[in-house]
């Protein structure tokens, strides 16, 4: 009798690690979407590689710090972006429509969105289980 596998047992057990394993792979995914996005080597807006003497500098515009890590085009752009804003933009960039604006507005806003789940307590409750599980 001591050899009789319980199913109602064995089925708890392999669901419970279905869960286990289930939660893993999405900590996992969290994890890897949230260190993507900020990988220090690749510009935040079009994520090419960014030249490490570029990405070493402070970049200054209008004397002020850039707040992301662009590649030089997206640096240049982000400029001219900041400069439509305050009425000084370049007429000849005749692609600097509403639309451009539209684009970098809400690309600024959805790094803002991703910055303030980072700091809620619930992702750095997430984080704190990830650093907790195991390796494997």
């Amino acid at each position: 009798m001591a050899d009789i596998i319980s199913l109602y047992k064995k089925q708890k057990l392999t669901s419970e690690k279905k869960a286990a394993l289930l939660k893993k792979q999405k900590l996992l995914s969290v994890q890897q979407v949230m260190h993507c996005t900020h990988c220090a080597s690749k510009c935040e807006k079009c994520r090419l590689p960014i030249d490490k003497k570029c990405h070493d500098e402070k970049h200054m515009i209008l004397n002020q710090v850039v707040p992301y890590r662009f590649c030089k085009n997206c640096l240049t752009d982000y400029k001219d972006f900041i400069d439509t804003l305050k009425g000084e933009g370049d007429q000849d960039c005749y692609w600097h429509n509403d639309a451009w604006l539209t684009t970098w507005q809400k690309w600024i806003d959805y790094r803002g969105a991703v910055d303030s789940y980072k700091k809620s307590k619930e992702f750095r409750q997430l984080m704190q289980e990830f650093k907790q599980s195991d390796p494997d």
